[in-house]
């Protein structure tokens, strides 16, 4: 759980936040990922961080679109965090040791969920650099991502853990949704083999 929700330090291109429930939400995720994607070399592997627990509506965002994106049958691009093997602070720095190991400079994109602003909640943010997991709580975590995906799913500033466990199951699954087809409709513009392999209906 990415429980800090602050503007990057240094980004050179300007983070994009939209609401998932926007008619242009998907259109405009998978035009900026394409932004990203369509730089990165052929040869470079993607690799996709879904951070999260199914121990927690609310912190369940990340494994859901791992899920979605796993089911896609996107065999070229490599995804870790699902509802059956999620990725969470117990297992983050062994998951990042293994892609690492495994892949040659692999560009990865971070997924994960966060507290935000009462206005912000239900909106979709995409920036550059890493995910700060914990951030908020003192956590000591290992940074995730080249980009990152978060989604505000409820209200932070106090008893954060208790928000997450009482955060709507629809809203997270929603935005799970835009989400992983927001990253769908990116993926042509990596020119990888299974990129078209499989589309969802629009959510």
């Amino acid at each position: 759980m990415n429980f800090s929700f602050k503007k990057d330090k240094t980004p050179s291109v300007e983070s994009l936040m939209i609401s998932y429930n926007d008619q242009d939400c998907s259109s405009t995720l998978s035009a900026r990922l394409s932004s990203y994607f369509q730089k990165i070399p052929v040869s470079q592997p993607l690799v996709f961080v879904c951070i999260g627990t199914d121990r927690s509506t609310g912190d369940a965002l990340g494994p859901l679109v791992g899920s979605k994106l796993a089911s896609y049958n996107i065999s070229d691009f490599p995804v870790y965090g699902t509802l059956a093997e999620p990725v969470h602070a117990l297992n983050l720095a062994d998951t990042l040791a293994h892609i690492n190991n495994k892949y040659n400079n692999p560009f990865i994109v971070g997924i994960d969920a966060c507290l935000g602003q009462l206005s912000s909640v239900g909106s979709i943010k995409i920036g550059d650099g890493p995910l700060k997991p914990g951030a908020g709580v003192n956590k000591d975590l290992p940074q995730v991502g080249d980009i990152h995906i978060t989604g505000v799913v409820n209200v932070g500033g106090f008893m954060e853990y208790f928000v997450l466990q009482n955060t709507r199951l629809y809203l997270v699954s929603a935005m799970a949704d835009v989400i992983s087809h927001s990253i769908l409709l990116s993926l042509p513009y990596t020119e990888r083999l299974s990129a078209t392999s499989a589309y969802p209906s629009s959510p």
